[in-house]
């Protein structure tokens, strides 16, 4: 099976007080250097799978530049970046390849670049269309830049475009919400990711609302009753359109749900190369991941990546939190046939407390998230956590 590639770029014009990301504010010098280990780390892709003990595979379909932001590198250093793929692996004529863009970074020369690469799929990191909500969390753009850059990139030939959303901003209210998914629907744009605020201690945001501060903006956040409205609010309003439900954070018309991500998903293999870029390969007994340093010092210092081989047990919880998250849900049927029948047997007492709790659907020999659940997924993961797979 083909891989995905996945490109960390984890530079930022400013740093968003919600980002809990490998990303930050650096200077450009820092850039060349960055590019330079990362096309390294890409050229030596072959020798890294051999020392994990895994397979390679040099045929992809699709490609992720994400950070941050990528479409801050300069046209010579996103070229560069390009051609270092296409020299060491078979880029698919119809591969699906996907820029992450911050609105207003999008310049006439780095559109024409990403287009001359093959890049045909942008994801627009918006996540409010009112001007001080986005001001609120560190957002330099204004809703007009969004729908300009739309505008350009359709000109460009670009029509598959995501727009990423935040239910839970400063500020935000349902009324302001509302607004933002108007918005969204009437660009037509194919795809939409809607993600609620998550509060932990990697932000500067999540911070401050656990110490229950003021600074950025915290004593207007919405609390999490009003955070959870806004995010069935936005399934029922995208689904509504036609921009149908999944995955828990994100929505597609027919025949534009991201191919890349549904890698992930479905635990198929893909390659990260950069800071804090993440892989999984097969090998002989089943799988491994590697995960690289998340400080961009230790990256450029050569600091190894870590190396985890997923064992059976882990491989059968990854296939119930990760099918979980997709709408159609996990197909017991297979986990019988991928783990035997003494697996899905050790499931059903889960299963049923669940379904009784009203948190999984079960139809058949499939199961998925209900609404109620997909609130409160990370609940329902832990729960299949530790169950054997034999």
């Amino acid at each position: 099976m083909p891989l995905g590639l996945y490109i960390s770029v984890p530079f930022c014009r400013t740093k968003c007080t919600y980002c809990n990301f490998a990303s930050d504010v650096f200077s450009r010098v820092v850039f060349e250097k960055y590019i330079a280990r990362l096309c390294d780390e890409i050229q030596h892709a072959p020798e890294t799978a051999q020392q994990t003990g895994a397979l390679f595979e040099r045929s992809i379909d699709t490609i992720y530049l994400g950070g941050g932001t990528p479409t801050l590198l300069d046209v010579a250093q996103l070229e560069r970046v390009f051609v270092t793929i296409q020299q060491k692996f078979n880029v698919q004529p119809d591969a699906e390849i996907t820029a992450e863009c911050a609105p207003g970074t999008l310049t006439d020369s780095v559109l024409e670049i990403l287009r001359s690469c093959g890049v045909n799929r942008v994801s627009l990191g918006v996540q409010s269309f009112v001007d001080h909500e986005a001001a609120s969390v560190g957002r330099l753009h204004k809703r007009e830049t969004v729908i300009a850059d739309i505008a350009r990139l359709r000109a460009a030939g670009i029509t598959n475009i995501n727009v990423d959303l935040i239910a839970g901003l400063p500020h935000q209210t349902l009324e302001s919400w509302n607004y933002s998914l108007n918005e969204l629907i009437e660009t037509g744009v194919p795809h939409a990711s809607v993600y609620m605020l998550e509060i932990d201690e990697d932000s500067r945001l999540g911070r401050e609302l656990i110490a229950g501060g003021q600074k950025y903006h915290a004593h207007f956040v919405p609390d999490e009753d009003l955070t959870a409205d806004l995010y069935e609010t936005a399934c029922e309003r995208l689904n509504d359109a036609g921009i149908r439900q999944y995955e828990i954070s994100n929505f597609a018309r027919s025949g534009f749900e991201s191919i890349h991500n549904l890698k992930y998903w479905k635990r198929q293999t893909y390659l990260g190369f950069g800071v804090d870029a993440h892989s999984m390969l097969v090998t002989e007994e089943g799988a491994v991941r590697f995960a690289n340093p998340e400080s961009l010092e230790d990256y450029l210092g050569h600091v190894p990546a870590t190396r985890t081989v997923v064992s059976r047990d882990q491989a059968l919880e990854e296939c119930l939190f990760l099918g979980l998250r997709q709408t159609a849900g996990v197909d017991l049927r297979l986990i019988s046939g991928s783990f035997g029948t003494d697996a899905t047997s050790k499931l059903s007492e889960v299963i049923n407390e669940l379904t009784r709790d009203g948190l999984l659907e079960l139809d058949s020999d499939n199961i998925r998230l209900s609404p109620k659940g997909r609130l409160l997924s990370n609940e329902v993961f832990q729960k299949f956590i530790s169950i054997p797979a034999a």
